[in-house]
């Protein structure tokens, strides 16, 4: 059963990590809600995206790692060197949920436009499927927000797909660069209003409208952060529903 509207889950908020080192992880409850959000369908479809890292294969395989002995049905779709599936719109409409990696925005953004996958995205969302993903995975549903594609200093990405017409800023508590150069960019006009996740925080919308935020672990926040009446930004806490 697809969502009940347009449903895109935008998060710091990785898959669980378990003992055998980086990519080996367990879906967590991060996984649990973006299939609440797709309503719960009997044996779901999920496919995972590491566009951002190149489609680096030992993380392609901890995202099945992730799901085994569980009936969720789970896939990927690599881009390089060529699509991994021979109709790629065809496999997105098919999915319940897509989870979107993290790593490059600048350059996910650059090869899924390439491919024409952007497109199929704003389709996708339309039709139901839940688009979600972390860090990347989450400023590319945005019109833009802060990187570190092109090198350590955060610089602004302003051509993500728009599918949200907000800025988004992502790992605000753990990068000291990320709330000061996004508080600046939103201050001084070269990214709209827009809303911020702490490690471990996602951000829940139903078309185009926030209708929560949601944490996996206590003391984190999310933040609206809008240009303020004096030219400064003005960042707003919102307080997470805390996930099981």
């Amino acid at each position: 059963m697809p969502a009940a509207a347009p449903t895109i889950l935008a998060t710091s908020m990785s898959l669980a990590p378990r003992r055998g080192g980086p990519y080996d992880a367990a879906a967590g409850p991060v996984i649990d809600l973006a299939l609440e959000l797709a309503g719960r369908p009997d044996r779901p479809r999920i496919t995972y995206l590491g566009t951002a890292t190149g489609d680096d294969p030992v993380r392609v395989a901890g995202f099945y790692g992730a799901f085994a002995g569980s009936d969720v049905r789970t896939s990927h779709l690599s881009l390089f060197p060529m699509p991994t599936v021979a109709d790629v719109r065809a496999h997105l409409l098919a999915q319940d949920v897509v989870w979107v990696g993290g790593g490059s925005v600048a350059a996910l953004l650059a090869v899924w436009r390439v491919h024409g996958v952007d497109a199929v995205f704003r389709e996708a969302w339309q039709a139901g499927v839940v688009l979600a993903g972390v860090s990347a995975g989450s400023l590319c549903w945005h019109a833009g927000g802060t990187t570190d594609s092109f090198g350590p200093d955060l610089r602004p990405v302003t051509d993500g797909l728009g599918l949200l017409p907000h800025s988004n800023g992502v790992h605000h508590d753990s990068e000291p660069q990320r709330r000061p150069v996004y508080h600046r960019l939103v201050a001084d006009g070269t990214l709209p209003a827009g809303y911020a996740t702490d490690d471990g925080v996602g951000l829940v919308y139903r078309g185009t409208e926030l209708v929560e935020a949601v944490s996996d672990r206590p003391g984190a926040g999310a933040y609206r952060v809008e240009r303020g009446p004096d030219g400064g930004a003005v960042e707003r806490v919102i307080r997470p529903r805390r996930l099981a």
